[in-house]
Parts: C-alpha cells; structure tokens; sequence
C-alpha cells in the first residue's frame, strides 16, 4: 500500500490536469474557432474515441505490460499538449481534433490498465481499500480541476492551462517509471509474451492470405472469450448494463442542472449547481473513505453486489428528488445522498470486476469503459433533445428511472443466481472461460 499511496498521488495529479483540461480546452476550442458547432464537434469526437477504445484497450491490457501502456498513454498526452503550445496559430484548429483522438483513446487506455492492475499491485484482500483511495483522489482533483480552471484562464490564460496540463502527465509518467509495482499477475506476463512471441512467428512465416485468416479467427476467440465470460456470469452482465443505465441518468443530469439552476434563480444560474456538485463530492468522498475503512476488518470484503444494486436504486431516486422543485436544503440533502449512493455503487461495481482473473479483467474493464461512455453520449443526445420539450424532472426522472427498472431486474438476477454454491474445481469445464462466481451479499 506504501507504493500504491505514491501511484494515487501521481493519478490524483493527471486526474486534475483532466479535469483541467476539460473546461480550458473547450472554451480555447471556441475561443480558436469562434463556432459552438466547432466546440460541440470536439467534445463528440473526443466521447466517441473514448467508446471505440474501451474494446481496444481490453486487449491491449489483456496483452501488454500495464505500466507501460500507462506510462506510455501519460506521455503521449504530455506531448500533445507541448504540440499544441508550440502550433503556429493557423494549424491548431485542425490539431485539437487530433488532441480529442489522443487524449479520448489515452484517458481510457490508462483507466483501464490501472483498474485492472490494482488486484496485482496490492493484492485481491485490499483491492476494496486501494480503490477507495484511488477515487477519493479523483474526486479530490475532480474538485480542485473544475474550481481552479476559471481563475487559471481568466487570470493566466489558455497557455499556463495547457503547459499545467502538460505537467500533470508528465509527473504522474514519472512516479509510474519510479514505483517497483507489478500490474500483470505473472502467469497472464508469461502467458501474454508467449503469445506475442508465437504471432511474430507466425507473421514471419504465414503468406499475407494465411496471416490475415489467422487474425481473423485469433480476433473471433477473443470475442467468444468475452461472451462466455458474461454468460457464465450473468450478474456481471447485468450490473455492466445497469451501469450503462446509469451513464444515461447520468447525462440527464449534468444536461439538465443549468437549465434548472437558471429557473430558480435567474439572476445567478449558477448558484445552485455549485451549491449541488459541492454537496455532491462532499458525499462521495465520505463514502468513499467509509468504504476503504470498513472492508477487511473482521473478514469483511466490501460492498457486493446487492450492495451496488441498492446504492444505485437509491443514488437516481435521490437525483430524481433533487429536480422535483422542493425546498433548498431537501435538495441539497438529497444531493449529499446521490454522492453518497454514487461512491458506493462505484467502489462496489469496480471491486467487483477485479474479481474476475487477471487474464478476463483487462477485457471486462474495457467492455465496461465503452459501455458507460456509449450510455453518457446517447444520454447528452437525449436529454438535449427532450429538455426542448419537457420539464427537467420530466427528463432527469425518466432517464434515471430507467436505471431504476434495471436494479429491480437485477434483484432477480440475485435471488436466482447469487445464492449459488461454488463449484468444485473438478466439475469445471476445462475449455471454457472460467466462470466469475457471485458475490451478493
């Protein structure tokens, strides 16, 4: 835990400079193109290449060393920053589009390297704790990213945003190359240079017709190895679309708190969604510590399952309830409880997939990481288009009852197969992926 509190310190300092990122670079994309349709362009371009490289960083985690790919994926944003300062002026419109690519496809690739590294970097018993402080640092430089990035552009400009940034990867790539960790259990690093060892043969050897068929046929056993995987866990399948539920409500809400805030008080829009984010990580935080120190005392191992499901039926009632027009303090209390419910579902739902062996868990976090950004894209599309027409609790209390519906689904999914005996290591099939077995508790 020693090495991994420095490698939370060093995620918690690219997380801010993300975070940073995330207001100076929109606003420099509309400053640089003076066109909102521009700005909207970048920002879908950047979610899109986030859900095409979930797939893609599943097998690159399931294949490579981890640290590297994290390292690798740090210093690549580190240097598409410096790019983007050193530009002339006339090419930078074109260069962010690139910058949306680089950072959508790095952001996730080291996202899902490092969630499912944190089994083999602390081990399984303290994977709970370890991500308890993994988001609390995120949440921490979620906070200071979004507080500091108006006075930072208002005060010092588009440049010392940027070269922060910058910075922000380059340290976090340094304590990564500086910490003795090990990301990949040492059976899968055997087994991962074994294979890339074989396909370079094989490459060498095969004609360019025999090569592409076998790349074929290597791409439809990984796909196979996916589904099996979630039909033999069905829960896991369940709370991944549950999760992809929630990016929707998700959405719906960030969509829908502007508008909101600026009806109840038009003279200062923006009181209440400060009020409501700041009461929301306040919440989470506190969660999110309660969590790291409640799991391994007395053979405790976390929230499960019917925790996750629990957390999440509550967290979009309580979003729900922060629309329905009642008094100030209800809603901010409700909104401390959506953080609340928020950090559990989340220390629940990613301790639960580090469960799964280090040769699965690569392509379920990646899986997962498309999934929830092709839920939070659809819901800005949808939610954009309904606030149009309906009212914000008409929107926000659709989309997150939808997640609703899909907990109560997975209620069931418990009662049938949650309370299921584990197998005998003889009766299980010696072909297939190794089943994920349940949790619930």
């Amino acid at each position: 835990m020693r090495h991994f509190r420095l490698l939370v310190v060093g995620n918690a300092v690219s997380s801010y400079g993300s975070y940073l990122n995330m207001v100076a670079l929109n606003v420099f994309v509309y400053e640089v193109t003076d066109s909102a349709l521009a700005a909207g362009l970048f920002m879908a371009v950047r979610l899109m290449t986030s859900v095409v490289s979930g797939f893609v960083s599943g097998r690159l985690v399931s294949a490579y060393d981890r640290k590297r790919l994290m390292v690798g994926a740090d210093l690549t944003q580190c240097l598409a920053m410096v790019a983007l300062l050193i530009a002339p002026e006339a090419g930078r419109a074109g260069l962010l589009y690139v910058l949306a690519v680089v950072t959508g496809f790095c952001s996730t690739l080291s996202g899902v390297a490092l969630r499912s590294s944190i089994p083999e970097i602390v081990g399984g018993e303290l994977r709970v704790r370890a991500n308890s402080l993994l988001a609390t640092g995120r949440s921490l430089a979620m906070i200071a990213g979004f507080a500091s990035a108006g006075v930072i552009v208002a005060k010092l400009g588009y440049v010392t945003a940027i070269s922060l940034d910058a910075a922000s990867f380059a340290v976090s790539a340094s304590v990564l190359l500086a910490l003795p960790i090990r990301t990949k259990a040492a059976a899968s690093q055997a087994a991962a240079s074994q294979a890339a060892a074989s396909q370079a043969t094989e490459s060498q050897e095969a004609e360019p017709q025999g090569a592409g068929k076998g790349g074929g046929r290597r791409a439809r056993r990984r796909q196979a190895g996916s589904l099996l995987l979630l039909r033999a866990a069905p829960v896991l399948a369940v709370m991944i679309a549950v999760r992809a539920a929630d990016g929707l409500g998700s959405s719906s809400h960030n969509v829908a708190l502007p508008v909101y805030s600026s009806a109840l008080d038009p003279s200062h829009p923006a009181t209440f969604v400060s009020q409501f984010w700041a009461t929301w990580a306040i919440g989470n935080i506190v969660m999110q510590q309660v969590c790291g120190r409640w799991a391994g005392r007395g053979g405790r191992q976390g929230p499960g399952e019917r925790a996750f499901a629990i957390g999440a039926c509550v967290m979009s009632a309580a979003f729900i309830v922060v629309f329905a027009g009642l008094p100030t303090g209800v809603a901010v209390v409700a909104a401390l409880v959506a953080g609340m419910a928020d950090g559990l579902t989340e220390i629940a739902y990613v301790s639960r997939l580090q469960a799964a062996p280090d040769e699965q868990r690569g392509r379920l976090f990646g899986l997962s990481a498309s999934v929830e950004n092709t839920g939070f894209g659809l819901g800005m599309l949808v939610s954009g288009a309904l606030l149009d027409h309906f009212r914000p609790l008409q929107v926000v209390g659709l989309l997150h009852g939808l997640a609703i519906v899909l907990c109560l689904g997975m209620f069931v999914v418990l009662v049938r197969y949650g309370r299921r005996d584990r197998p005998a290591p003889e009766t299980a099939p010696e072909r297939d992926v190794p089943p994920v077995e349940s949790e619930a508790r």
